[in-house]
């Protein structure tokens, strides 16, 4: 069964299953008005009160207890899968698995949707396809609990789905033990689900790898729901759309700025005039020489 696991453990996509065996249909829960009974009504609350009980494993003390007063679960209905007949598996290696002859579908497998009924509503009965909003706590047979609508704050405490195979991929929004689970419930009512692994995450680890497994290949799953509404539309409030990011407006083009006037060159000096030239003073004429004195 492929699962994705988005905002809680419910929800998620799972393709459809096929519930192509005879299900026995609850017992309608007696409404709490007074209303005529009539043949079938009568038939299923004989049928109901001849059920056998459910075999379930002991449940850790950690699953809330119910009232001691209430009745034992009852089946809400059993598959089974007939084997191939003409297969017969001989000279199995000790190195295949031990479940090899299950995974082969060569031996019959019989799994039951058990429930007790906690609460009877008052409400509507339940009509497949509508949309419903559920309070749930769901437990491990060790007690884990593994996920509630509490925990979701952000989801009002409850959540929504749409029962039945949706789209042209027969998808379910939830388990298809969850997805079944609740006929002939009525509004405010509360029932304990029971439901097998074949009817919840199947054989392998949930979530996938890599994120931590919360709950284990092939592990029942023990639901505690309130049905607190049934709509024929989506009753929760759709999120305003996502305005469009504006387009910023085009930045006028900036306007050069105007050339520098070129600075004027400055003006040619004037050439210097050559120093004057100086006229060399005339030789001395020398003094005669004095005539020797005798």
């Amino acid at each position: 069964m492929k699962t994705t696991f988005p905002l809680s453990v419910l929800a998620f996509t799972i393709a459809a299953f096929p519930l192509a065996a005879q299900t026995a249909k609850p017992a309608t829960p007696p409404a709490v008005q007074k209303t005529a009974s009539t043949p079938a009504t009568a038939a299923a609350k004989k049928q109901a009160s001849t059920q056998a009980c459910s075999k379930l494993p002991a449940l850790s003390p950690k699953v809330p207890a119910l009232p001691a007063d209430l009745p034992c679960a009852k089946p809400l209905y059993t598959i089974t899968f007939i084997a191939n007949p003409g297969v017969k598996l001989s000279n199995v290696s000790p190195m295949e698995d031990p479940e090899l002859a299950e995974s082969l579908g060569t031996v019959p497998s019989t799994f039951t949707l058990s429930y007790i009924d906690t609460k009877v509503g008052s409400g509507a009965l339940v009509v497949s396809r509508k949309w419903y909003t559920i309070k749930y706590a769901g437990y491990l047979v060790d007690g884990t609990e593994f996920d509630s609508s509490d925990k979701h704050p952000d989801q009002g405490g409850t959540f929504t789905f749409q029962q039945g195979p949706q789209g042209p991929q027969g998808q379910r929004q939830v388990v298809p033990g969850m997805d079944t689970g609740l006929d002939g419930m009525r509004v405010g009512g509360k029932r304990r689900l029971f439901i097998p692994y074949q009817l919840g995450y199947g054989t392998a680890n949930f979530p996938p790898p890599p994120r931590p497994t919360s709950i284990p290949g092939k592990s029942m799953l023990i639901f505690d729901v309130e049905l607190v509404s049934q709509s024929d539309k989506d009753p929760r409030p759709k999120a305003p759309p996502t305005p469009p990011t504006p387009v910023a407006a085009p930045k006028p083009p900036t306007t050069p700025a105007p050339a520098a006037a070129p600075t004027p060159a400055a003006a040619p000096r004037p050439p210097t005039p050559p120093a004057p030239v100086t006229t060399p003073a005339p030789a001395t004429t020398p003094a005669p020489a004095t005539a020797p004195k005798p």
